[in-house]
């Protein structure tokens, strides 16, 4: 195939190839199915599901998710074709390189830090929350200057040292290798996942109806807006496809982890707002930890604490994918030559890119430490309804340019669902606060500031 000239040169499609790995491939579709649960299934249920539905959609939240939910699921059907035709390390990053440009594939690479380390420093915070939530009904207080940043709390606050810390050690993990990193999050999820069936399973027979009398409180613009808000909690399900290179059988399993996990986490969901506002009156959901204010409710206060220990686990898998994503795509894009060779240094023992997870995860546990939660989780959900509507268009491009290519995993109904992406992605974006956009493009300028220094005079293609 031939490159197109100056910025817009694909790389390509042979040079992805997947017999030449210094990974180890691990991973069976069962594993990454458990990754990206362990992704998706986290602060967005424990944390955001009250918070959306207090102030943006209230009862009407379960329309929230199934929106956003559509939203992943055509992103997540272009993903799958992709990530087989391409198994390699990277996700957006690499597709947007084979289908679209090495300039575009920065944009998407850059972008991508929004999604994968951001939403790592914001989960970091969130665990932290919890954790002193759980300290303190053991009678145990931490000082405020300990879990608190100046940024979010100038009287008081300093440092939030559990969330830098928790970053720290994941990172460790994630150095150590790939399979004890999978026996870890497995188990974490595990844990999750029995804590959210309790809930539901307690808190289901207590439901009251007249809880969902004033079903769409805020209008169907509310009912947008929490979609926009809640996709936060979707945020994960491409991680699958970070991992492929240690995938045991990528063209398989890989798109086997990331519908699965995505149908999995959408109908948890569901189910678990329904129950949520049916127990407890949306305008009492404005709280930090709203399941356990519904067992605290429905009378079962000695729940609360197991569901809090289940909150920790979920967030801290969630924290361990994003590390593990965010690492291998800069593997990806220092292969390429766009960022500096260190990146793609390979532990010669772990067979992990040791160099840049470490520096990941002090970047990571530094914004976690000192920035407030508003301000890096405002950034996620638009960087991360920007990467998917590039994937869908990749999809699309792709499939017109090279027909005859083999695809183990065929996106269906072509051209509707990948256009469905991009259009579903651009209105739910087209939803969030103008400040919000504005960051974006700054950020985007940094960015572009970083390639045309260094990228573009390194990059692999020259």
């Amino acid at each position: 195939m031939a490159n197109n000239e100056g910025l817009w040169r694909r790389k390509p499609l042979a040079a992805f190839s997947i017999k030449e790995n210094p990974l180890h491939r691990t991973l069976n579709a069962r594993d990454l199915t458990v990754l990206g649960i362990g992704a998706i299934i986290g602060a967005g249920i424990f944390v955001l599901t009250g918070i959306a539905a207090a102030k943006y959609a209230g009862p009407a939240i379960v329309l929230s998710f199934v929106m956003a939910g559509a939203a992943c699921a055509m992103a997540a059907l272009c993903y799958s074709e992709l990530a087989a035709m391409l198994p390699v390390s990277g996700s957006a990053y690499s597709y947007a390189y084979a289908t679209m440009g090495e300039l575009l594939a920065w944009v998407i690479g850059w972008d991508l830090i929004l999604e994968y380390a951001l939403a790592s420093s914001t989960v970091a915070i969130g665990w932290s929350g919890y954790l002193n939530s759980f300290l303190e009904g053991l009678g145990l207080r931490l000082p405020k200057g300990l879990t608190t940043a100046y940024l979010a709390d100038a009287e008081g606050g300093f440092v939030n040292l559990p969330a830098m810390l928790i970053i720290l050690l994941l990172t460790g993990l994630l150095i150590s290798g790939i399979r004890q990193s999978a026996f870890f999050n497995n188990a974490m999820v595990w844990l999750k996942l029995a804590v959210i069936v309790v809930f539901i399973l307690a808190a289901g027979g207590q439901v009251q109806a007249d809880n969902w009398a004033n079903f769409m409180p805020f209008g169907f613009s509310g009912v947008l807006t929490g979609a926009g808000v809640i996709f936060f909690a979707y945020i994960g399900f491409d991680a699958v496809s970070t991992a492929a290179q240690e995938a045991i059988n990528p063209e398989k399993d890989v798109p086997v982890g990331i519908i699965a996990s995505l149908v999995i986490c959408t109908v948890i969901y569901i189910t678990v707002a329904a129950v949520l506002t049916g127990v407890v009156s949306y305008t009492e959901l404005n709280v930090a930890a709203p399941i356990a204010l519904a067992i605290d409710r429905i009378g079962m206060a000695w729940l609360s604490p197991f569901i809090k220990l289940g909150a920790i686990a979920g967030l801290t898998s969630v924290m361990l994918v994003m590390l593990l994503g965010q690492s291998r795509i800069f593997f990806a894009m220092a292969k390429d030559g766009l960022l500096p060779p260190l990146f793609a240094r390979v532990h010669p023992e772990w067979r992990t890119p040791y160099l840049s997870t470490a520096i990941v995860g002090v970047a990571v546990a530094l914004l976690a430490g000192f920035m407030p939660i508003e301000k890096l989780g405002e950034l996620v959900s638009i960087g991360t309804l920007f990467a998917f509507a590039v994937v869908c268009g990749g999809v699309w491009v792709l499939r017109a340019r090279h027909p005859e290519l083999p695809r183990r995993f065929r996106c269906p109904a072509m051209p509707f669902t990948p256009l469905a992406g991009i259009l579903i992605c651009l209105w739910l974006m087209s939803g969030l606060p103008k400040d919000t956009w504005v960051r974006l493009v700054v950020w985007l300028l940094l960015g572009f500031v970083i390639y045309f220094g260094y990228g573009v005079r390194h990059s692999r293609l020259n």
